[in-house]
């Protein structure tokens, strides 16, 4: 029987999406105010799905108290409080989209869990607004 399971816990981290090498006025025109060379935060929400099958003698697909310690290990300690772009090594080349924060925590946890584990993120930079890695694909039609 397969199963998911879901996780969920939460980090505060400030960002700046911009580009270095356009100017100030190109990157306000395509980032808007998340381009302020201020920086500016979230409080994000983070979701972690993972589906396999239920060990038939512990009757779980996972410990979610391992689970909850992985998160918190692997995600929260390296990114809560800390302003992506310079503090969060996996920023040093790349924008901290919500798209990329998604992908790289994916990729962190990915490693850290089980491969007999289907993993899926979603990741909310507000209520309204979140994204989920990895995606379903889509045919055009």
């Amino acid at each position: 029987m397969y199963i998911s399971v879901y996780r969920k816990a939460h980090f505060n981290a400030a960002h700046r999406l911009y580009v270095k090498d356009w100017s100030d006025e190109k990157n306000l025109k395509v980032f808007g105010v998340c381009s302020n060379p201020n920086f500016h935060g979230h409080n994000y929400e983070i979701e972690v799905r993972l589906t396999g099958e239920i060990d038939p003698v512990t009757g779980m697909l996972i410990n979610l108290k391992d689970l909850k310690q992985i998160i918190k290990e692997e995600i929260e300690d390296r990114f809560d409080h800390k302003n992506l772009n310079l503090d969060v090594e996996e920023f040093e080349h790349l924008i901290p989209t919500s798209e990329n924060i998604c992908y790289v925590i994916y990729n962190i946890l990915r490693k850290a869990i089980d491969e007999k584990h289907q993993l899926r993120i979603r990741l909310y930079e507000t209520p309204r607004n979140f994204v989920e890695y990895p995606a379903d694909r889509v045919t055009p039609t």
